[in-house]
């Protein structure tokens, strides 16, 4: 119950919360939540694309580009554009802060991205009509930075990337450092209603009616192993 009042204490004044009721978040955890909450910014163009998102930032009337200036980007620039820019607003965004020893956690789900927007129908329409595309651009720009950041795994998510299990396993098993690239390979198992998943302790325990969230696995070496080869079974199985 104590991650409960993480989100809590965002709307009920400091002073009627005790000290000792949420643990504080250690240097480890603050820097490692920041590291999660990274974004990857893609080089196509990434001058041409920052100009025309300035140009929509100084309108007060549309958070999205018009048709003409859109239509006049390459493939390459729209990745980028759809990349560092979400086209909608949206009121309902959660600010989730860093929790103790989060960078020892396995999370059920990953981190809201953009802030207090999301893509647009024209952006997510985007990403599925140029799946091989996006997911070619994804895995250079994640092989040239060394980072999947987390706008390119929710556009993964976002296609129901199956295909990109095999990269997201070898791309995580070189420093095993990003643990939401496990929490992605597991919502594709989810999505997928995997069986062998879906019957698994692992499953239970972040995605049953008594799991919320916050839920995770604790990180170690065998949920690791366990989660990359259930995920590398599954895409197996549909191959």
């Amino acid at each position: 119950m104590k991650r409960y009042l993480l989100l809590l204490a965002l709307s009920l004044p400091m002073a009627t919360m005790a000290q000792d009721e949420i643990p504080a978040a250690g240097p480890a955890s603050i820097a490692y939540h920041e590291y999660r909450m990274k974004e990857s910014v893609p080089p196509y163009g990434l001058a041409k694309v920052k100009a025309l998102i300035t140009k929509i930032n100084d309108s007060e009337e549309t958070t999205a580009l018009n048709a003409k200036d859109y239509l006049g980007l390459s493939l390459r620039e729209k990745f980028t554009y759809h990349m560092i820019h979400a086209e909608s607003y949206s009121q309902n965004c959660d600010i989730v802060l860093p929790e103790p020893d989060e960078e020892k956690k396995i999370f059920a789900y990953l981190p809201s991205v953009f802030g207090d927007t999301h893509w647009s129908s024209r952006q997510l329409d985007f990403f599925q009509s140029n799946r091989d595309s996006v997911l070619a651009l994804i895995k250079e720009s994640a092989n040239r930075s060394k980072r999947t950041g987390l706008n390119y795994k929710h556009a993964l998510m976002e296609m129901h990337a199956v295909e990109a299990i095999p990269f997201l396993a070898e791309f995580y098993q070189r420093d095993r450092k990003d643990h939401d690239i496990l929490t992605l390979l597991m919502l594709l198992m989810k999505e997928s209603r995997y069986a062998p998943f879906l019957s698994s302790a692992s499953y239970t325990k972040l995605y049953s009616k008594e799991s919320n969230y916050f839920s995770y696995l604790q990180d170690n070496k065998a949920n690791e192993d366990l989660i990359i080869k259930r995920a590398t079974d599954f895409y197996n199985s549909r191959k």
